[in-house]
């Protein structure tokens, strides 16, 4: 095996290193151009069935671009990104349409519409399709209210009325709705306290090991990043620097790397992501000790 400690100028590339399936997502040759100013270059990215890939970058890396042009929000300059099996950078409007049935967004800011109620936020993508009948649609809203911990007591409610995390759970509920293959997540615990970050990062989880979601994340809170990722994208040079589990990305030697996994920040993370780890070794280890007590008795 290639030492993964590399230089800057080398790629390292890494798949999974737990089961998954094949890509869902694929992006060759990528460029990107705004005017006169190149973002991408040559960018190649393989993302596949179930694992959770998270992107992360310095200002400027365009990693926001990139999930846009996944979603066929924006088109790239040259190259081609490929979603189960289709091209969406050249798909046409009624296609892509169809495509994003698919696939579930969770925008920072949760993005829901101001002047209607969370139930019907929710409901909205389902009444799009134009082909379910109300009380369908009302059992849907109501279980994927539930999945994300949002009782029916705030169907009625305004997002105004919301706290920052129901925000993000309604959202979330919304994004849902087609029980999608592939979820999207931009800045998905950004605004939150510590302790609803925390929940909300098991309520990921959750779905993602429920659902069998492929995740697609792209964050800079490197809490979430440890917590959530099984791999690491790192955008740098105009091109994917470094994609592996994070073991691997933390080895590469790279001024980036070096400053935003290994400074005082991700050092914190790090030891929190060490702990949490040891006391879910041990809540396993106490499990299997009382189950193997009750086979004994």
């Amino acid at each position: 095996m290639a030492d993964p400690t590399q230089q800057a100028t080398e790629q390292l590339v890494r798949k999974p290193d737990e089961k998954v399936g094949p890509p869902v997502v694929q992006i060759r040759n990528l460029w990107t151009r705004f005017g006169r100013t190149v973002v991408h270059q040559d960018l190649n990215l393989d993302i596949y069935a179930g694992e959770i890939l998270s992107i992360v970058g310095g200002s400027g890396t365009g990693k926001t671009v990139l999930l846009r042009q996944m979603l066929g929000l924006e088109r790239p300059s040259s190259g081609s990104v490929t979603v189960f099996g289709e091209d969406v950078s050249s798909a046409m409007p009624e296609d892509l349409q169809r495509m994003r049935n698919h696939w579930g967004m969770l925008f920072q800011e949760g993005a829901l519409y101001s002047a209607l109620t969370v139930f019907d936020n929710i409901a909205l993508p389902l009444r799009e399709l134009r082909a379910l009948p109300e009380d369908v649609i009302r059992d849907a809203v109501l279980l994927k209210m539930h999945m994300v911990g949002l009782g029916p007591g705030d169907a009625a409610k305004m997002p105004a009325d919301l706290s920052g995390g129901m925000v993000k759970r309604a959202a979330l509920a919304r994004a849902l709705a087609l029980e999608p293959q592939l979820l999207f997540l931009d800045e998905p615990t950004a605004g939150l306290d510590p302790d609803l970050s925390d929940s909300f990062v098991e309520l990921i989880q959750t779905l993602h090991r429920e659902l069998k979601l492929t995740v697609v994340m792209v964050t800079h809170d490197l809490d979430t990043l440890f917590a959530l990722s099984t791999r690491i994208a790192v955008l740098a040079e105009k091109h994917v620097l470094a994609v592996g589990p994070a073991c691997d990305v933390l080895r590469v030697q790279h001024p980036f790397i070096q400053h935003f996994f290994l400074g005082p920040r991700g050092q914190r993370a790090l030891e929190v992501l060490e702990e949490r780890y040891a006391r879910k070794q041990e809540e396993k280890k106490a499990d299997q000790q009382k189950a193997d007590q009750r086979t004994e008795n």
